[in-house]
């Protein structure tokens, strides 16, 4: 595994490609010193349980600040003040500074999401096509931010886009070992309408005699107004119960070898409402868990800032089921 990831980095450094940033929210433009950015994200949800709960909430409530410093660089932090995430209070989330004088390599450094899927890394918060994030990425994609150094270059226009990381592997707090995680994700996109890529992780979640490995595939196909997107996720081996699930929520037991996947199709039509549906399973690799979930589900664009979405989740485990279907409905303005 070392070996394989210093010649993937070693071809990485040979590509002419533009670089790319790994924010949620698109960077400044070139003579931009200041750009003040956010999105907030309101909730109201209806759980089917035996008691009916429902609430509303703040999904995510983000404020940041992003620029260039003469001469090649650049910064971006990002702060979540959802009361939902976290303890409830405000806390840091991205922050890194990057080197932008090649057009072929940027060099970031500081704490940002991890640059594994195209689930987590490929999509941005405020751009995800579901109000959730699929189990296999919020169970298995853990820490989804972390800190340390990463090389990035291209972009959706370019033949190929790359991201490779060197980092701590214990989330948004102090190392808890000397060694340290490499992560990667490498997309070819060779037709108008066609992407298709893979992830890495190698790291030691907890020490140094334990450690973790992770693949993903991905394939993207864009035809008009009509977008499909699947990935599959393989992990196994150690992993660190005190991270929690990604954005704040549970971390399930886990086996040895877990894995998980899914499938989501949507359509924009000319009255500017983009219906969706997505499959996804996740298989805990213990006891025998399985999770199957389908949304049925519609966005509705007010313009490029605002957009409604309505989801209704249908859950189904094995091997015993439990009443936790959901509707939710979200509204996010972006600024």
């Amino acid at each position: 595994m070392k070996h394989f990831s210093i010649l993937f980095l070693l071809a990485m450094l040979l590509l002419p490609l533009k670089g790319l940033a790994q924010g949620c929210e698109s960077a400044a433009s070139d003579d931009e010193a200041l750009k003040i950015f956010g999105f907030l994200q309101s909730e109201y949800n209806y759980q089917f349980t035996d008691k009916g709960e429902n609430s509303f909430e703040f999904r995510r409530a983000r404020l940041g600040a992003t620029g260039n410093i003469p001469y090649d660089f650049s910064y971006y932090v990002v702060m979540e003040m959802s009361p939902m995430l976290g303890d409830g209070n405000a806390y840091l989330l991205d922050a890194f500074l990057s080197y932008n004088r090649w057009e072929w390599a940027n060099i970031s450094v500081g704490s940002f999401k991890s640059p594994f899927s195209m689930d987590l890394g490929g999509t941005p918060c405020s751009g995800i096509h579901t109000i959730f994030r699929s189990r296999a990425a919020d169970q298995l994609i853990v820490p989804q931010r972390d800190i340390g150094l990463m090389v990035l270059g291209g972009d959706r226009s370019t033949l190929v886009q790359y991201r490779l990381a060197y980092m701590n592997g214990a989330g948004l707090r102090k190392d808890n070992n000397t060694a340290k995680d490499w992560v990667g994700r490498l997309v070819v996109h060779p037709l108008d309408f066609l992407y298709f890529g893979g992830s890495f992780r190698y790291g030691h979640p907890t020490t140094e005699d334990k450690d973790r490995t992770s693949y993903a595939a991905e394939l993207e196909i864009t035809k008009g107004n009509f977008r499909m997107m699947a990935e599959y996720i393989v992990d196994e081996g150690d992993y660190d119960r005190s991270l929690g699930g990604g954005c704040g929520g549970e971390l399930l037991a886990l086996g040895e070898k877990r894995s998980g996947a899914y499938v989501q199709a949507m359509y924009m039509t000319k009255w500017m409402v983009q219906p969706v549906f997505k499959y996804e399973f996740f298989d805990a690799g213990i006891n025998d868990y399985k999770e199957d979930v389908m949304t049925f589900g519609a966005n509705y664009f007010f313009n490029d800032w605002t957009r409604l979405q309505v989801n209704y989740l249908y859950r189904a485990e094995k091997p015993t089921e439990t009443k936790n279907d959901g509707l939710y409905v979200q509204l996010q303005v972006k600024f």
